[in-house]
């Protein structure tokens, strides 16, 4: 994960606002794009984005009292992706899940806690989840999740303010049961510190889809 570079304020005349950002993700996909390549670029935007001053809308802002708010802010004329902000009170936290399709993440505000896992199995039928890495997230980290690789995670707002983040996801989620990007919670399992035992493919790892160009895919 990366923390974006410092840059000059943005004018009115070079305002990077949402569709701005959606037009030159857009216009990236067309010329033919690999999914990798296209998840690339997108967190290459969004690290600009995020210098956007009052970048959101008090409407997208909007938090819940008893869990995160995914506040979906607009879906690309394409269909290829939707952009959506997570608003998050301190102390809130995902379940421990997978994807449906790659995610760019990064910070508006606030600081958040990114939690991996690995999903271990042994000969003996037995299966757990064994963390992988924990990293903390402040304004302008920006991160890439990409199947096939694993990329179950948990995120939580580990800061005393209300955390905002913007998560750019591959896939049309007004098309998707509950609007929502998650595959697969995992919250059953129980956690180990203990990475013995066989890696389990729950994503199959040799997907042909991620090796067309992004345009091309079923979406």
């Amino acid at each position: 994960m990366t923390v974006s570079a410092s840059s000059a304020p943005q004018t009115e005349t070079t305002r990077y606002d949402i569709p701005a950002f959606v037009i030159e993700i857009e216009q990236f996909i067309a010329t033919g794009a690999t999914q990798p390549e296209v998840a690339a670029e997108v967190e290459r935007c969004l690290k600009r984005l995020l210098l956007t001053p009052d970048l959101l809308s008090p409407e997208q802002r909007v938090s819940l009292p008893d869990r995160y708010c995914p506040n979906l802010i607009t879906v690309a004329p394409s269909g290829a992706f939707s952009v959506v902000a997570l608003v998050w009170r301190p102390g809130q936290q995902t379940a421990i899940h997978d994807h449906i399709c790659w995610c760019i993440v990064g910070v508006l505000e606030g600081l958040e806690r990114e939690t991996r896992y690995h999903l271990r199995g042994n000969d003996a039928g037995e299966r757990w989840l064994a963390p992988a890495e924990e990293e903390f997230m402040a304004p302008g980290v920006t991160g890439i999740l990409l199947p096939p690789d694993e990329n179950i995670h948990r995120v939580c707002n580990a800061g005393e303010d209300v955390a905002i983040s913007l998560h750019i996801y591959g896939a049309d989620l007004e098309r998707v049961t509950s609007y929502s990007s998650i595959n697969e919670c995992f919250d059953h399992l129980p956690i180990r510190d203990d990475h013995s035992g066989n890696a389990i493919p729950w994503r199959a790892v040799d997907d042909p889809e991620c090796a067309k160009p992004y345009a091309a895919r079923n979406l």
